[in-house]
């Protein structure tokens, strides 16, 4: 009896890859900040700029794409200037409410 052995194949997990609406972008942006987690929301914002074209918002916020990828790393520590210009980049509005 030969029985040959399958090998599967992995590709790496991106949340970018699983963005494909505006719908999407909403619901990930609004779980990310409830859990009060700034590296997390950076890391989500990280994630909308892969899904959306990180090149494109590099050259709309003036950052380099590597500075982008720093900034929203998750790890890095952008100003709120920086947040909030590749928020308007990325169509989105940042709003503060009482909880």
């Amino acid at each position: 009896m030969n029985m040959a052995k399958k090998t599967e194949t992995f590709t790496r997990y991106d949340t970018a890859d699983y963005l494909e609406s505006e719908e999407d972008i909403a619901a990930y942006l609004s779980a990310c900040a409830e859990e009060d987690d700034p590296a997390l929301f950076l890391a989500a914002l990280g994630d909308i700029a892969r899904a959306r074209n990180i090149t494109q918002l590099a050259a709309q916020t003036g950052m380099s794409r590597m500075g982008l990828y720093k900034a929203l790393s998750g790890t890095g520590n952008p100003s709120f200037a920086t947040v909030s210009k590749v928020a308007h980049a990325l169509g989105l509005k940042i709003t503060l409410a009482t909880t």
